[in-house]
């Protein structure tokens, strides 16, 4: 009786076991190696512009990289909404130390939809690398982004921001060598910190105001082209609409633990009421 049982037992675990997601992954691969399609979705883009009319696009934790020449302008394209802090980290790989002749400094600046020059809070935007030194990292930590300010503020406000890699100082020998670069930019959502009394009707996204008027014209061809080149300098789940803010839970609880200390308050100042003995009226 209890072989059986134990066998039972053993049978009904393993088939619960093949029943779940990684049973049935391990059944069906047992490598259980990961599939291409993961690692090509986080893949980012393998070139970059060269104005900011031409800045390639990418998405937030997703790595760019791009084969250059020393002393090209490149840029690159990315969203972030209200809320966000967004942190740029940039790495120049550069030609082997014999073929330089010098040193030579780099430097990454981040401009808005505007194309207003942001600054950086902190980080190390501007690096010099050594005659013999491999490659050169900088970041550039901006600041939260706020969904709404006054026309006069250099605020950053949703939309596109720009990042711009270049090297401003080295020997005239040295432009044109090659060099290999890469751009990831990550970011983390500061809440209710950061919120404002206002929204934009719509983001600084270059072209927006456009692609709406040719959507509400419900023009076809190259409008619907127009349409998809603005979508993809969005985020990958879309603007947020700027009525939701974590500041509505401090509101509901503020008030609710507000009617609670009032109750609470007006229970201990009230009394015990009349007395049993003391007739109505008296």
């Amino acid at each position: 009786m209890k072989r059986t049982t134990r066998a039972f037992t053993a049978a009904l675990l393993t088939g619960l076991a093949l029943l779940t997601p990684a049973g049935a992954a391990l059944a069906d691969d047992p490598s259980a190696s990961p599939s291409p399609s993961a690692s090509d979705e986080s893949a980012g883009p393998t070139e970059a512009g060269t104005t900011f009319r031409t800045a390639t696009a990418i998405q937030q934790g997703r790595t760019a990289t791009a084969e250059a020449s020393t002393g090209d302008y490149l840029y690159w394209v990315f969203p972030a909404d209200a809320g966000q802090r967004a942190t740029v980290k940039a790495k120049i790989t550069l030609p082997e130390s014999t073929t330089r002749h010098g040193a030579s400094t780099w430097q990454v600046d981040v401009y808005d939809g505007l194309r207003r020059r942001q600054a950086c809070m902190y980080g190390r935007q501007t690096g010099k690398a050594a005659a013999d030194a491999s490659t050169v990292e900088l970041a550039c930590v901006l600041r939260t982004v706020r969904a709404w300010a006054e026309p006069w503020a250099d605020d950053p406000l949703p939309g596109s921001y720009y990042v711009r890699l270049t090297v401003v100082g080295l020997p005239p020998s040295d432009l044109g060598l090659p060099v290999r670069t890469e751009v990831e930019v990550t970011s983390v959502d500061k809440g209710g910190a950061g919120d404002v009394d206002g929204t934009l009707s719509e983001p600084l996204v270059p072209g927006v105001s456009s692609v709406a008027q040719a959507s509400d014209d419900s023009a076809a061809g190259d409008d619907g082209a127009s349409d998809e080149a603005s979508a993809g300098n969005g985020p990958e789940d879309g603007w947020s609409s700027g009525w939701w803010t974590d500041r509505w839970l401090w509101t509901v609880g503020g008030g609710i633990l507000g009617s609670l200390a009032a109750v609470f308050g007006y229970s201990l100042t009230r009394g015990a009421g009349r007395p049993s003995r003391v007739p109505p009226g008296a």
